[in-house]
């Protein structure tokens, strides 16, 4: 695939523009790698009498995760004990991280139908009780500001937001071949870039992943939170990657789409030491 930037791709008239990144060097030995850990984790013995409780554990691992990528780096334990997630601005971070992860698996019907519904959901779920008037749950307007600690790379203007929100969310109602980890690399990458709501853009994107990975079948149960393994790769590894994203070179999309296969593997990772705890009785 030449050198392109990823708006184009996604505005194209291809009648499947996400085929070509599946071919970008790597990226196939990257969904093999996603998918046999996959398969091994969902054959673990545990899954087979416990597998709610290892969904229930990984939403709380993502959730963690996730917030920790947007500047609230909290420890699990206490993130399991807080009730409050109100007034400072890391626990509103974790709460709405917690909220989006609940979220995410109400809104899987709707996903292949309506995309940016669902984005805009997810933003009002994330922003929640601070919602402050119609600038919550669309998309933003121009001038309107954007509050995003991680990503600092220039906004594209609210009219190339719309475009290419609109480009996005027709691909994935035509659906089409890319492996999962390629579709969700490019929508996490895609929200990212774009930084469409006025917050929480960054815990939106990464909500907006596992929302895919669930959705093709590649984790059903959402016991493979790819958010942790973000989280775990660091945040400089994490904006190197996005930074290929932003590159739209071959080079560049294939180091993203690794980088978001690696995050899958460390999430199965987690959630295979929670069955082996459960399956030692020591959780």
């Amino acid at each position: 695939m030449p050198a392109q930037c990823v708006g184009s791709l996604l505005m194209s008239s291809a009648s499947d523009p996400l085929a070509a990144l599946a071919g970008l060097p790597g990226v196939a030995d990257s969904v093999d790698s996603v998918r046999k850990a996959v398969d091994r984790v969902y054959g673990h013995r545990v899954m087979r009498r416990r597998s709610a409780e290892i969904t229930s554990e990984a939403a709380l691992r993502g959730a963690r995760g996730s917030a920790a990528l947007s500047g609230a780096d909290w420890a699990l334990e206490e993130v399991r004990r807080r009730t409050d997630f109100g007034a400072e601005q890391e626990a509103l971070t974790v709460g709405a991280a917690l909220r989006l992860t609940a979220e995410a698996g109400q809104l899987l019907s709707i996903w292949r139908q309506s995309p940016l519904r669902v984005l805009a959901r997810l933003h009002l779920v994330a922003v929640g009780s601070t919602a402050e008037g119609d600038v919550v749950g669309r998309p933003r307007l121009a001038g309107e500001p954007v509050v995003e600690p991680l990503v600092e790379a220039p906004l594209p203007s609210a009219e190339e937001v719309a475009g290419r929100l609109d480009g996005l969310s027709r691909l994935i109602i035509a659906g089409g071949s890319a492996p999962a980890l390629v579709t969700a690399a490019v929508v996490h990458g895609e929200l990212l870039a774009l930084r469409p709501f006025g917050s929480y853009n960054g815990l939106v994107a990464r909500a907006a992943e596992r929302i895919v990975l669930i959705n093709s079948g590649l984790d059903p149960k959402a016991i493979c939170p790819a958010e942790v393994g973000h989280a775990e790769q660091g945040t400089e590894a994490y904006l190197a990657a996005f930074d290929g994203y932003l590159s739209g070179t071959a080079e560049g999309m294939a180091a993203w789409i690794g980088h978001c296969g690696r995050a899958i593997e460390l999430g199965v990772r987690e959630s295979t030491a929670v069955c082996e705890a459960l399956q030692r009785g020591a959780a």
